[in-house]
This record gives C-alpha cells, sequence and structure tokens, in this order.
C-alpha cells in the first residue's frame, strides 16, 4: 500500500492504494476503525472525567455538562483540524462548537458528544446556527433565515454562497433536527 497525496482543490488528501483484494480488505478495516473512533472518542473521554462524579445537585449536573461541551469542543477542533468548517478561520481561540440538535435537546451523551452533531464555526455563524438565522441544507450549503433582514445578514458576513468545507452523511440526521426544529423558517 502507498500514501500520495493528491491535490483535491483546496484540501490536501491522503490516497492509498491496495494493490490486492486481501491489501484492500485490511484497507477498508483501517478506515472503518478511524471512523467508529472519531465517534466514539468523546464520548469514552467524557465518561472518564465524569464517570466517577456525583450528579445529584443541580451544581454538580452544570458542572458535568460543562466537562462535556468541553469535550465535545475539543472533538470538534480535532475534527474541524482547528479551523471554522464553513470560513476556515484558523484561531482556534475565536472559533465555537456549535450543535445541531442543542445540547438540552440530546436523548443521550452520545448525541451531544457525536461530532456529527456539530461544527466548529467563527463567532458571528455560530450564534447565528444556534439562534436559527442560518442552517445548512444537504449539500452544507448555508441557508438564510427569510426572517432576518438582508442589511444584518450582509453586517454578519452572513451570504448564501458559504457552505461547510466538508459535509458527511453522519451530519444528515442532526442537520434535517436543526432545520425542522431550529431554524427560522
Amino acid at each position: 500500500m502507498s500514501e500520495p497525496a493528491v491535490d483535491f482543490g483546496t484540501e490536501m488528501r491522503e490516497v492509498w492504494a491496495a494493490d490486492s483484494d486481501a491489501a484492500l480488505g485490511a484497507l477498508l478495516a483501517i478506515v472503518a476503525g478511524a471512523a467508529r473512533n472519531r465517534r466514539e472518542q468523546p464520548l469514552q473521554r467524557f465518561l472518564a472525567k465524569t464517570g466517577s462524579l456525583p450528579k445529584a445537585t443541580e451544581a454538580e449536573r452544570v458542572f458535568v455538562a460543562r466537562v462535556g461541551q468541553d469535550v465535545f469542543r475539543e472533538a470538534l477542533i480535532e475534527y474541524w483540524e482547528g479551523a471554522c468548517a464553513v470560513i476556515g478561520l484558523d484561531v482556534v481561540s475565536l472559533l465555537r462548537a456549535s450543535h445541531s440538535k442543542p445540547w438540552a435537546k440530546c436523548d443521550t451523551d452520545e448525541e451531544r458528544l457525536d461530532v456529527y452533531n456539530g461544527f466548529l464555526l467563527a463567532p458571528s455563524l455560530d450564534a447565528a446556527f444556534d439562534a436559527g438565522w442560518i442552517t445548512f441544507d444537504e449539500d452544507g450549503r448555508v441557508r438564510l433565515s427569510p426572517k432576518l433582514k438582508s442589511t444584518a445578514a450582509e453586517l454578519m458576513g452572513l451570504r448564501p454562497d458559504l457552505r461547510l468545507r466538508r459535509i458527511e452523511s453522519s451530519h444528515q440526521g442532526y442537520l434535517a433536527y436543526h432545520r425542522e426544529y431550529v431554524f427560522k423558517n
């Protein structure tokens, strides 16, 4: 198996080639394991940090939620390689972890911490996404709420030509929730 770099537009990706069915099977197993790890790792980190903590009082529940939100943000920073999912801003301290399906509406910690339930966004995009002024369609294109005044959108740099730098099928269910219950349509 080899791993030459190939230019796919603005992003560099690794390309692997298999010279036999056995090598292809091994490569697919590696890819499947990496995908499973990406999804399970934040939950495992959260449980390791909070498993022994009490959750009886409101203050304890708030603390546990804060730990979970920090783990979620760390996972999104890793997934989006430290840059905004839309505009590519790479000043990590400015970026926000946004949920498609809000934390409080998630049924499980697994949903809350799933990297596919969120995007690493620049502050104005995060505020607009969380408040439902923008959403993303199935292809990752920004949709502006018809209730958002065009002057406000313009001042915030929100344009319909913006789009996610990448989108995977695992994002779709969470984005469908966002379009249905959060987006101001």
